[in-house]
């Protein structure tokens, strides 16, 4: 498969910080009609329309970055993996089998993983701040960010595959179903990792009020 010009820059190892240089990456995108699957796009790459591939990054990329940011706590390392992931992606569009974007996401959880592996980190840091605050005093918000610190501190403590299965869950609000198709896995055995997360944070928690 050749790519088209956009994909040749990514594929010649073009190194971009940030999530807005990784979406310039792709583009410009060709038009989809509404609703057309993602197999339909993926034939079209691999018949030689190498430009359609964005449709798939403008699709999936928004949530792939909220899922890598929570994941590792860092948003150009996440932009750094979302823009491997497709890389990967494309190299190897023609190995999809199943769901597209279960077969993506776990190209980027992985990715995620093996940066864990490699990297050892204090904190872990969301994107809710933007959210106006509820607490009134000065005091209030002082106590409630020092919550947070702790539940992140707890939360990048957890082994991958705990966080993982927590930040699906209770950060991105995604139902049990929904993880097991984009993980290859059981409910139950899900059900298990979030209840085994939950636990872990907890004693972690306590001891650290302790």
């Amino acid at each position: 498969m050749k790519p088209g010009l956009r994909q040749r820059q990514a594929l010649a190892g073009k190194r971009v910080r940030g999530y807005t240089s990784v979406v310039a990456t792709f583009a410009p995108i060709p038009p989809a009609s509404d609703g057309e699957p993602d197999q339909a796009i993926v034939d079209r790459v691999l018949a030689g329309e190498h430009e359609a591939f964005g449709i798939l990054f403008q699709r999936y990329s928004d949530s792939l970055y909220r899922h890598a940011v929570s994941m590792i706590g860092s948003q150009d390392d996440a932009a750094d993996i979302l823009q491997n992931s497709f890389i990967k992606a494309y190299h190897h569009l023609a190995d999809v089998r199943g769901r597209f974007d279960a077969w993506l996401f776990r190209i980027v959880a992985n990715g995620c993983k093996d940066w864990l592996k490699n990297i050892r980190r204090t904190h872990l840091s969301y994107e809710e701040d933007d959210q106006p605050s509820g607490y009134e005093t000065p005091d209030e918000e002082l106590d409630r960010g020092e919550l947070r610190g702790n539940l992140d501190r707890a939360l990048a403590a957890l082994p991958a595959s705990l966080r993982e299965a927590f930040v699906m869950k209770h950060v991105e609000g995604r139902s049990y179903e929904d993880m097991a198709a984009l993980l290859g896995t059981s409910v139950g055995a899900l059900k298990m990792r979030v209840h085994r997360a939950r636990e872990a944070l907890q004693r972690l928690l306590e001891d650290r009020a302790a």
